[in-house]
């Protein structure tokens, strides 16, 4: 038995952070009714290098059932509400106000049934001056400052996965998860409002205090860590470069000795702590790139290694798939063929070790409407 077995959830939805939350639901034993347009929702078509499929697509949509609808057709709006007055859970994703024009906004749903929860996914909110603006992840990527930290010292960059819409995904799972318990406590359902700006904004919590606290506003470093050194990456005798990490004096001190081979630099006034450190970066990294430069990578690893020094290697796409640690599970995609996906980082024993079937589109429309008791398509007048 899975933890959200005999849950349904309706999800009119597209792109990423509703499929994304959806999703997990789908894995938790939730049955997803996933309604998209006529057309397919648009990720689909975004590339179709999942050997043939969207990425992005199979990734975000495996366990799910489709139903293709245009909602502004009677017929299909009549499965759409017969879903919906079933359902335990509704997620959408629309502009805001368009689920209310369409007759299914969270207000009006929750009035007729109070055990229902509404998941409501923008870009900026339900209110505020930035409601209605459009957004997708790299603009607000640039508006949450993100940008502003990544990078390197001469230009600013964008996380190279979809980090907003990702963590709006996860902020709403999360919180579908807590009004269930309540749910549970209660009878009462919950409205939830989720924006990929507040996800975002959120992990920006510790830039935000220290400007607005501190008064230092954290610069961009490429990689390196603005505030702990060192803390980056360095290259190697054979152009490899190695990433590592030092948290404490304690490690410093493992690092100089064993690693370094110069004991004397740990007690050095310009590295007797963090803060002098980071002040002091461009003669703390010339120090540790005069001995990392002399030897290869795995010599240096050994050292880290031995010292018990956090490192790890920069890695490609090449790298991850072939890493040892990576955990993989097949999924079935629309055109019948499989591919791995990533397990999900959580794991518990029995969990099982492959994922349900990704849909085609609209493949469970005539059978949505037949056990809701409405006409087929076949059968319209």
């Amino acid at each position: 038995m899975k933890a959200l077995d005999g849950l349904m959830v309706v999800a009119i939805e597209q792109a990423v952070a509703a499929p994304y939350c959806s999703s997990r639901l789908a894995d938790a034993g939730a049955r997803v009714i996933k309604v998209e347009r006529p057309e397919g929702d648009f990720a689909r078509r975004y590339d179709k290098l999942a050997k043939g499929e969207s990425a992005y697509f199979v990734w975000l949509n495996r366990g799910k059932e489709s139903a293709a609808l245009d909602i502004k057709n009677p017929a299909d709006k009549a499965l759409l509400d017969a879903m919906i007055a079933k359902a335990d859970i509704v997620i959408q994703n629309l502009a805001p106000g368009a689920a209310a024009r369409a007759g299914f906004g969270s207000a009006a749903l929750r009035a007729e049934r109070p055990e229902l929860i509404c998941v409501d996914i923008s870009g900026y909110g339900q209110t505020g001056p930035y409601r209605d603006m459009k957004a997708y992840d790299l603009l607000v990527q640039a508006e949450t400052g993100l940008c502003s930290v990544t990078g390197t010292p001469d230009s600013p960059g964008r996380v190279g996965v979809s980090v907003c819409d990702i963590a709006c995904g996860m902020y709403a799972y999360q919180a579908i998860l807590e009004a269930l318990i309540l749910r549970g406590r209660t009878g009462e359902g919950r409205t939830i409002e989720v924006s990929l700006f507040g996800g975002m904004a959120d992990w920006m919590t510790v830039p935000f205090l220290q400007h607005v606290y501190g008064g230092v506003t954290p610069g961009r470093v490429g990689l390196n860590h603005p505030t702990i050194a060192p803390y980056g990456a360095y290259p190697c005798g054979d152009g490899i470069p190695i990433l590592f990490s030092i948290q404490n004096e304690r490690e410093w001190q493992r690092l100089c000795g064993e690693v370094l081979g110069n004991a004397a630099l740990a007690t050095d006034p310009r590295f007797a702590d963090n803060d002098s450190r980071v002040e002091n970066r461009a003669a703390l990294n010339a120090e540790i790139g005069a001995v990392f430069t002399a030897a290869p990578a795995a010599e240096i690893a050994k050292r880290l290694n031995a010292a018990a020094i956090a490192y790890g290697m920069l890695n490609d796409m090449a790298g991850l798939a072939a890493h040892p640690q990576l955990r993989k599970y097949p999924v079935t995609i629309p055109n019948g063929d499989t591919v791995d996906l990533i397990a999900p980082p959580a794991y518990w024993q029995g969990q099982g070790e492959s994922f349900a079937r990704v849909p085609g589109i609209g493949e469970n429309t005539d059978a949505l409407l037949a056990e809701f008791k409405l006409a087929t398509r076949n059968s319209r007048v």
